[in-house]
């Protein structure tokens, strides 16, 4: 099997540091002790430059719900024609609505502007009434190629018989990255328990000691 492992960083000399470190894959986030924001422009072009490893942009105007108005949803929309231009290939979102379901408007609106981008639905699904029918209406979305989980649960083994659930039902069918306190040092644990093939995490792959 081969494991994909996502390191989650704020900024360039993260992203190369963590490609140094061994990641196959990047989420290029800003304001990560806010859960990750929309990275600046001119960080994503640095980025994208430095390193050629894969490259996924984080998606989110601001802290807080993921119930967005109509101009953030505008701002999203422009903050991907802007990762479309520069040849990212993924970007990462999530929407819902007040019912603590998906927002499927907005979130066609999203895979318009996006296409032929891939898409991360986020762990805004972890926040939904129930994960298993919103996951459900992901599989109808042609857009959507990822979901990034910890099965509604800060810490990934805090909730494992419902995330072995979810691995079960949607294996083959919708890609999932697991997510949630997954660090270098409990990787092997955490892998041992769930066998599964992409992981995600802030130190996944150890400490990246940027100095600030």
């Amino acid at each position: 099997m081969d494991i994909i492992k996502e390191a989650c960083v704020e900024g360039c000399e993260e992203a190369i540091q963590a490609k140094i470190m061994g990641a196959d894959r990047i989420e290029l986030c800003s304001s990560l002790h806010e859960d990750g924001l929309t990275p600046e422009r001119k960080t994503i072009t640095s980025v994208l430059e430095a390193i050629n490893i894969p490259v996924k942009i984080m998606i989110r105007p601001r802290p807080g719900n993921f119930v967005y108005s109509q101009k953030e949803i505008s701002q999203m929309e422009s903050d991907i024609s802007f990762c479309k231009k520069q040849g990212v290939k993924e970007v990462v979102l999530g929407c819902l609505d007040n019912r603590k379901m998906i927002d499927i408007v907005s979130l066609n609106r999203l895979m318009k502007i996006s296409y032929p981008m891939k898409i991360t639905f986020h762990k805004a699904i972890d926040q939904t009434h129930n994960i298993f029918v919103e996951m459900e209406k992901l599989l109808k979305c042609k857009g959507v190629s990822s979901v990034l989980t910890s099965g509604e649960s800060a810490f990934v083994l805090d909730n494992k018989i419902m995330l072995l659930k979810i691995l079960k039902h949607f294996k083959g069918r919708l890609n999932i990255i697991l997510a949630g306190g997954i660090t270098e040092k409990n990787f092997d644990n955490i892998h041992q328990v769930f066998n599964w093939n992409e992981y995600h995490g802030r130190k996944i792959l150890g400490s990246l000691n940027i100095a600030k």
